[in-house]
């Protein structure tokens, strides 16, 4: 099920956004044949984000275990790979090779620094590359160093969800042109990317570079967190006056003498203000005072809150996948639904399967296991 029906994809696994853009694309309804290394279980990194499609051990290194990755691309639409910048090509599944197999595929790489300039070759993590593109810098209060924003901005936003727009769009282009070619997917561009509303509003003036000091950074009392009585938080994020002022109400401090909302120089006085007023009742008090208002003040939920909350239930927004409660696909689509995600399968349990259905005969595929090229 799903708008991605029929779209086939090669994914050479990794970590990090690679598997998080293979999961998106299977959630749609894609057949995302995930490749593993052939390696005991022991000795890499657990398969996180491998709902949904099935899994072939292969060895990249193999002469065989090549071969059988390219016979695979001949037959998809997508491939994609996390490797650094020249890694598949001394495998010998580089673009070149790929598209002399198939000229129509698709090619999508996600990498930290892309595949060229000075850094493109150097190690990083997310937090690296939301600092050269300038992403980092604003997070967190002025007084103390910028914290880590999990690893939400480059890897899965930056990274992920921009290799995913990338090969849709060079799918749909091949699909027109016959022609398939190659998507850089770099982190540090996306993560940039990512910042632009910031960039339009410092033009104008309308954003400060010091830390802590603006409208969306936590400077604004009204766009904040607050601890209550009961050690529990809630998040304000009434911007808009009218929001504002059903938020005075709901706190009780709307006939109260109180600074202007916009007076920066002020902002301190209001912040003091409206955290003893939260300090006075506890987290889910405070929510149902603003149950069903536009104050925009929502309670700050744990992983385990917030798939049990009513808005979450009603829109089943976290499913149940073999067990383990896990958010569901998203978007929704009208006439192509996506469907229930598939249980994560063992490493390379789908390994005979997946070559049965590109033409290798059983007794090959036993030799290509006794040889170790797949497992």
């Amino acid at each position: 099920m799903g708008p991605l029906v029929g779209v086939r994809v090669v994914e050479l696994a990794g970590i990090g956004p690679g598997p998080f853009a293979g999961m998106l694309l299977a959630d749609l309804g894609a057949d995302v044949i995930q490749i593993v290394r052939t390696a005991p279980a022991s000795t890499w990194i657990p398969g996180f984000m491998a709902r949904g499609r099935r899994s072939v051990a292969v060895d990249l290194k193999h002469p065989e275990g090549l071969d059988v990755v390219l016979r695979l691309v001949e037959r998809a639409d997508i491939l994609i790979e996390g490797f650094r910048p020249g890694v598949a090509e001394r495998l010998g599944i580089g673009p070149e090779e790929c598209h002399g197999r198939n000229p129509a595929l698709v090619y999508g790489r996600v990498t930290g620094w892309g595949q060229d300039g000075p850094l493109a070759h150097t190690a990083g993590h997310d937090i690296d590359y939301l600092a050269i593109s300038g992403a980092l810098w604003p997070m967190g209060p002025a007084e103390r160093p910028p914290p880590p924003p999990l690893n939400l901005i480059g890897d899965f936003g930056g990274g992920a969800m921009f290799l995913v727009v990338g090969v849709l769009a060079a799918l749909h282009a091949a699909r027109t042109s016959g022609a398939g070619q190659v998507v850089d997917a770099a982190m540090v561009d996306g993560s940039a990317l990512l910042t632009t509303m910031f960039h339009e509003m410092r033009a104008v003036g309308l954003w400060d570079d010091e830390r802590g000091a603006n409208l969306l950074d936590g400077g604004a009392p009204f766009y904040d967190t607050y601890q209550t009585s009961d050690g529990g938080y809630v998040a304000v994020g009434a911007l808009e006056p009218q929001f504002y002022a059903a938020f005075l109400e709901g706190i009780g401090l709307a006939d109260v003498d109180l600074p202007d909302q916009m007076d920066r120089s002020r902002w301190p006085e209001l912040r003091e203000r409206f955290a003893e007023a939260f300090a006075t009742k506890s987290r889910d008090e405070w929510e149902e005072v603003f149950r069903g208002t536009d104050a925009c003040v929502s309670p700050v939920l744990t992983w385990s809150e917030a798939s049990r909350h009513p808005h979450s239930v009603a829109r089943a927004t976290f499913v149940d996948v073999a067990g383990t409660i896990l958010p569901a696909p998203a978007p929704r689509f009208s006439k192509t639904p996506a469907g229930q995600p598939a249980a994560q399968s063992p490493p390379g349990a789908d390994t005979d399967e997946v070559l049965a259905e590109i033409g290798f005969a059983p007794d090959r595929i036993s030799g290509l296991r006794a040889g170790g090229a797949v497992a």
